[in-house]
């Protein structure tokens, strides 16, 4: 997957906050996700409404979600309180920042690229310290004089099909809500130049350019336009 990078203040600390958010129907942290290490670091907080992870030199934190999914589109305000989306249908997956497509993973198994659409997963998040490799390979260093970092989640909205007991809650693979466009949403002309534009001015690593990663040959989606 292509990393960005942004303009904001001076980094303090390389550190990855890790998502896989493949969607959920939550009002409540409490009701939907459950903290699952970091002795103590990771919280819920105000009666549910927020949901804190932390990380010091010891240790980061992590949380994933109690349920199952199996296509669907989930928003999320992480700190400083950026929306971040996910839209996952069997056609392609989507990931966005304040509406802005950052990347777009195809559905391109007809040239024998994996693609999820039959194995239902969670919603996981982390943060944990990643200076010895995520950082342009190690060249930039955590700051542990400004620990502990803290990562807020909150506001999180999700349409979805929720996985239980080997069946989906969309009948006949697909939503029936007349909310659920989503299922078939693809980018618009508008949107595919405002995603070139993200990989033009923010795209610092692209594994398809990356020949010393791959040296028996680069990926087969590598080769589509």
């Amino acid at each position: 997957m292509a990393s960005l990078s942004t303009s904001n203040s001076t980094m303090l600390m390389p550190l990855v906050v890790g998502c896989v958010m493949m969607a959920a129907s939550a009002s409540n942290f409490y009701q939907d996700f459950d903290i699952t290490w970091g002795d103590g670091r990771g919280k819920i907080l105000n009666n549910g409404q927020l949901l804190s992870l932390s990380l010091d030199k010891a240790s980061g934190s992590g949380f994933q979600s109690k349920n199952e999914y199996l296509f669907g589109k989930i928003d999320m305000q992480l700190k400083y309180f950026h929306t971040y989306s996910i839209l996952w249908n069997p056609q392609r997956i989507i990931f966005s920042v304040d509406g802005t497509p950052i990347r777009e993973f195809k559905n391109m198994e007809l040239i024998g690229v994996s693609f999820p659409k039959n194995q239902a997963m969670r919603i996981y998040s982390s943060l944990w310290n990643a200076d010895d490799w995520a950082t342009r390979g190690g060249l930039v260093k955590t700051d542990w004089s400004q620990a502990p970092f803290t990562a807020s989640y909150r506001n999180f909205n999700a349409n979805v099909c929720v996985w239980s007991n080997g069946a989906s809650s969309c009948k006949s693979d697909a939503p029936s809500s007349t909310n659920a466009t989503w299922f078939t949403q693809e980018l618009d002309s508008t949107s595919q130049q405002r995603l070139q534009w993200v990989r033009k001015n923010y795209m610092i690593y692209n594994y398809c350019t990356d020949a010393k990663r791959f040296p028996q040959g680069l990926p087969p989606e590598c080769r589509m336009s």
